[in-house]
């Protein structure tokens, strides 16, 4: 029984004893690898805001039995707002012509009131254009419609390029007997705020 006693103190010290004695260390902390942040890619967001911007493009004219074509290029400015999944909004634009007279007509710009209506694909807007048309030609200015369709990608939040076609379409130019319809095709740039 003494030997049983001897034997447990034995035991005890010779487990307790390094925690009693100051030696006992804690486990080395595991090292914390630094992963780096993944850079951060622009995927889209609101369309709700004002914009304005340039476009360059080509254009056709039609009067009567004749046709032109030749450069076109303007100025815009309008206000989205971003519904979800759709976008609504209004733009005014002003494009001048590089056309030759055709038929007697000859056209040096037009302006455009436009409604937009649109499907929201994130940073990608398909949008398109009804509106009313002023065009000022030889004969005066008249009016009529415009429509159309576009697209617009945002590079950034502020910045976005995109195309567009629009057909217009003017009878009877101030009663002269002469008919204007047009055809253009432009790229856009638009700076958004």
């Amino acid at each position: 029984m003494l030997r049983n006693k001897i034997i447990a103190a034995v035991a005890t010290v010779v487990v307790a004893g390094p925690a009693f004695a100051g030696s006992y260390a804690p486990a080395p902390a595991e090292p914390v690898v630094m992963v780096p942040a993944a850079a951060p890619v622009y995927t889209g967001g609101d369309w709700t805001g004002g914009f304005g911007g340039l476009s360059l493009g080509w254009g056709d004219f039609d009067a009567g039995t004749g046709s032109s074509d030749g450069t076109v290029y303007g100025v815009h400015a309008g206000y989205d707002y971003d519904f979800g999944s759709y976008v609504m909004g209004g733009e005014l634009e002003y494009q001048k012509n590089d056309f030759d007279s055709v038929a007697g007509v000859s056209s040096d710009s037009a302006t455009r009131l436009k409604l937009r209506a649109g499907y929201d694909a994130g940073s990608t807007l398909i949008y398109g254009v009804a509106g009313a048309v002023n065009a000022d030609t030889n004969f005066g200015n008249d009016t009529g419609y415009t429509v159309g369709l576009g697209a617009e990608y945002k590079v950034t939040d502020n910045v976005s390029l995109g195309a567009e076609y629009l057909y217009d379409d003017i009878s009877d130019i101030n009663g002269s007997g002469n008919d204007y319809t047009g055809n253009s095709v432009v790229a856009r740039v638009n700076y958004r705020f």
